[in-house]
């Protein structure tokens, strides 16, 4: 790495396992809340992500701490990184 390259930090996030989609994956719902800039009032959005479970152990109803990766399939760019119940 030369000196203007500065390393990428990893986003995280913790997100709630909806369901399973086949085999090693999840599907994680994520709920963020957000502010209105004009009137101030909270409002919260929900995006559904495939994520990667390779010990296949997130149940629906769990939370789980999910981390970016590589590609590994069309919708999957999420992997499980622990199971946080």
């Amino acid at each position: 790495m030369t000196d203007n390259q500065v390393p990428r930090e990893t986003q995280s996030f913790i997100a709630e396992v909806v369901g399973r989609s086949g085999s090693k994956t999840a599907v994680v719902k994520l709920t963020v809340v957000k502010q209105h800039r004009k009137y101030h009032k909270r409002y919260s959005q929900q995006k559904k992500y495939l994520v990667h479970d390779e010990r296949e152990e997130a149940k629906p109803g769990d939370r789980v701490l999910i981390v970016p990766g590589r590609p590994l399939s069309r919708r999957k760019r999420f992997r499980i990184a622990e199971k946080l119940n």
